[in-house]
C-alpha cells in the first residue's frame, strides 16, 4: 500500500454496519462466521438479547474476500452492530439503526419476510439507512451442494439447474416483497447503479458461501457513497452510546460503549445520562477488544490512550454506578457543554417517559433499552405497570408489588437481573409472584400465560359459586317421603340444579330448599339438563304446599341475575335461556319488579 493510501485510510473512520432481521434468521451466526467465534451458542435461548459490537479490521476482510479484494480500499475496517431480533426490541434496534452508516437485512431465503423483517425495513426507512439484503440459508435449499467459504457466484455455477431454478424463484419472491415496500431490488451481480437498487446477496452463514461478496459489497458501498460522511466525524467531540454497565474484577464499574463520533482520549471529561441526573466524570482507561472479537464475550482487552470512531470499547471512569445502559455520552470542555447536554437528554427522556399506573406489576430490567422494550410488550398485552426501573430486584419492590389489591398484579417481572438477599423469602411471605428470565419472549409468555390461567380459574370459581337457572318437573309417582324433608323424584327440564338453592312455583311461591340429591346410588352436588334423580327438599310438604307434579324453578338472587344477564346468558343452552326468561317473568308478576331492577 502506498504512503498516500495509508494517509487517506487514517482520515476515514470505521463505518458502522447494523445487522437486522427476524429472530433466528442468522444475524449472530453470520458474524460468528466472519470473526470465527461461537457467540450464538452463548446467547440465552440462542437469541441476541442486547446490542453487541465487533470491529472487523480490513486485514480480516481482505483474507475472507481472497481474490475478490480491490487494492484501493481506504477504510480501516467495519464495525458490526448485532441487534436483537425479537419484536420487543424495536427501540433498541432503532438506536442501532440510528447509529448505522449501512445495514445488512438478513432474511432466511426459505422462510422469506417475517414480522421483524417488516419492522426492520420500517426502521431502515425511518433513518434512511442504505442497506443490502443477505438472503441466508442457501445451504438448506433442496439439492444444494456446499462449497465452504466460496464466493456465491462460483458456488452457484456448480449447482444443478433445478437447484439454480429453486434459488432464483426464492430471490424473485424477495424482490417482490421489497417492491411492496417501495424498493427496487435485484441480485447483487446484476446491478449497475447501487444508489437506485437494493442488492440481494445469497449467502450461507453456516458454510460461508456468499460472505466474500457480502463483505466486498459493504466495503465498496461505504467507500464509494459514504466517504464524505466518514471523513466528517474523525475529529471533534467524542460521542457514543452506553451498551452495558457492569463490574469488572480489578477495574470496578465499567461501561461497554459504541463510540460513533470523534476521538476519545484518556483524561477526557465526559457527561453521561444517569438515573436521576447527568453524570460528569473523567476517563481513566480505554480498553479495546482484540480484532474480530465480539465485545459482549471478550475476555482479553488491550489498554489504549485514544480511540477514533467508530469503535466498540470499554471505558473505565469514576462514578459510573448510576449510569443507565442505553443512554448517551459526550466529551465536554465547559459548563455550557454540560448544560446543553442535560437539556437535550431531558427532552429525549420526556419522549420515552415511563407512565406508570396506580395499580400494576413491578418491572426491573438490566438496561434502559430492555426496559422500554418490555414496557411496550406489557402495554400491548394490557398489563398495567406500577413501577418500572433499571436495576436488581430488592425488598422494596416486593413491598410495592404486595400493595396491589388485585392478585393479577402482585408480581415482579425481572429481565436479566438478580434478586438481592432476602427477596425470595419476602416474596413468599407476601404472596408476590416472581418472573425472572434472560429471554424476553419467554419472559412475556410466562407472565401472560400465568395471568390468563389465573383469570380462567377465577371465572371457573365465579361460575361454580353462581346460582344458575334451572327448571324441574316433580314426579308424583316417586314420592319417597312427604316432609322433613320431602324426598321426591324429579326430572331436570333445563339448566342445572345445585344443592342449597331455593325452589319456587310458577306463581312465585317459595317451596323450600334443596338439601341433597341422589342419582342412582350416589349423592351429587349438581344435576344437569335431562337428569332424573331423587331430591330432598327442606320446607316442602307433599299434599300441603306441593302436590308432587308441579314444575318448579330455581330462585336466583338479584346479584346472580345481573351476572347471568350481562356475562353468561349467551353461554346457556337454549332450554336454560327459556327457563331463565320464564323465571324473570315470574318475578315480575310476583311484584318483585323494583328489587330486581326490571
Amino acid at each position: 500500500m502506498s504512503k498516500k493510501s495509508k494517509k487517506e485510510q487514517k482520515k476515514l473512520r470505521t463505518p458502522i454496519v447494523s445487522v437486522l432481521g427476524h429472530v433466528d434468521h442468522g444475524k449472530t451466526t453470520l458474524l460468528d462466521k466472519i470473526r470465527k467465534s461461537r457467540v450464538t451458542a452463548k446467547e440465552a435461548g440462542g437469541i441476541t438479547q442486547h446490542i453487541g459490537a465487533t470491529e472487523i479490521p480490513v486485514e480480516v476482510i481482505k483474507e475472507i474476500c481472497g481474490d475478490l479484494w480491490k487494492s484501493n480500499v481506504k477504510i480501516p475496517g467495519l464495525l458490526f452492530i448485532d441487534t436483537p431480533g425479537h419484536k420487543a426490541f424495536t427501540n433498541l434496534r432503532k438506536r442501532g439503526g440510528a447509529l448505522a452508516d449501512l445495514a445488512i437485512l438478513i432474511v432466511d431465503i426459505n422462510e422469506g419476510f417475517k414480522d421483524q423483517t417488516e419492522e426492520a425495513i420500517s426502521i431502515l426507512k425511518t433513518f434512511k439507512t442504505p442497506f443490502v439484503v443477505a438472503a441466508n440459508k442457501i445451504d438448506r435449499i433442496p439439492g444444494w451442494q456446499k462449497y465452504e467459504n466460496q464466493p456465491f457466484i462460483r458456488s452457484f455455477a456448480k449447482q444443478d439447474d433445478i437447484v439454480k431454478s429453486r434459488l432464483e424463484n426464492k430471490i424473485y419472491e424477495l424482490i417482490a416483497k421489497l417492491y411492496e415496500h417501495g424498493f427496487n431490488a435485484e441480485r447483487f451481480d446484476r446491478i449497475k447503479d447501487f444508489t437506485r437498487t437494493v442488492a440481494i446477496v445469497p449467502i450461507s452463514a453456516i458454510t460461508g458461501e456468499g460472505i466474500p461478496e457480502l463483505l466486498m459489497l459493504l466495503v465498496g458501498l461505504a467507500q464509494k457513497y459514504l466517504e464524505d460522511n466518514l471523513k466528517l466525524h474523525v475529529e471533534g467531540k467524542a460521542k457514543g452510546t452506553i451498551l452495558e454497565v457492569k463490574e469488572e474484577k480489578g477495574l470496578g464499574i465499567t461501561c461497554d460503549v459504541i463510540l460513533y463520533d470523534g476521538t476519545l482520549r484518556v483524561g477526557d471529561t465526559i457527561v453521561i445520562a444517569g438515573k436521576d441526573d447527568v453524570i460528569v466524570t473523567k476517563i481513566r482507561g480505554i480498553l479495546k477488544p482484540r480484532p474480530a472479537k465480539e465485545m459482549r464475550v471478550e475476555s482479553k482487552f488491550k489498554g489504549v490512550k485514544e480511540v477514533t470512531a467508530a469503535a466498540g470499547i470499554k471505558i473505565v471512569a469514576p462514578n459510573l454506578e448510576n449510569v443507565v445502559a442505553g443512554s448517551e455520552f459526550e466529551a465536554v470542555e465547559s459548563e455550557e457543554d454540560i448544560k446543553k447536554f442535560r437539556e437535550r437528554i431531558r427532552k429525549e427522556y420526556e419522549e420515552i417517559t415511563i407512565k406508570t399506573d396506580e395499580e400494576g406489576v413491578v418491572l426491573k430490567t438490566d438496561t434502559l433499552g430492555s426496559l422500554e422494550a418490555i414496557i411496550n410488550e406489557l402495554r400491548e398485552n394490557n398489563i398495567p405497570i406500577k413501577k418500572a426501573e433499571v436495576g436488581d430486584i430488592d425488598k422494596r419492590d416486593v413491598v410495592e408489588a404486595s400493595a396491589n389489591r388485585d392478585e393479577l398484579n402482585r408480581i415482579i417481572i425481572g429481565f436479566n437481573v438478580k434478586t438481592l438477599p432476602g427477596v425470595r423469602e419476602e416474596a413468599e411471605k407476601y404472596e408476590v409472584k416472581l418472573f425472572i428470565d434472560s429471554v424476553i419472549y419467554s419472559l412475556i409468555d410466562k407472565v401472560t400465560e400465568w395471568r390468563e390461567k389465573l383469570k380462567l380459574e377465577r371465572e371457573r370459581q365465579k361460575v361454580e359459586s353462581l346460582i344458575m337457572p334451572a327448571k324441574i318437573k316433580l314426579l308424583k309417582n316417586y314420592v319417597f317421603r312427604r316432609c322433613k324433608p320431602a324426598i321426591i323424584g324429579v326430572k331436570i327440564l333445563a339448566g342445572e340444579l345445585k344443592k342449597d338453592v331455593k325452589l319456587i312455583k310458577s306463581d312465585g311461591t317459595v317451596v323450600g330448599t334443596v338439601k341433597s340429591m341422589k342419582k342412582e346410588n350416589d349423592f351429587v352436588n349438581v344435576a344437569n339438563e335431562g337428569d332424573e334423580l331423587a331430591v330432598a327438599i327442606e320446607g316442602a310438604y307433599v299434599g300441603r304446599n306441593i302436590e308432587g307434579d308441579e314444575v318448579l324453578y330455581v330462585d336466583i338472587p338479584e346479584r346472580h341475575i345481573r351476572v347471568i344477564k350481562n356475562e353468561l346468558y349467551e353461554s346457556l343452552s337454549e332450554e336454560a335461556k327459556k327457563a331463565f326468561d320464564e323465571f324473570l317473568k315470574i318475578k315480575q308478576k310476583s311484584g318483585f319488579k323494583k328489587s330486581y331492577n326490571f
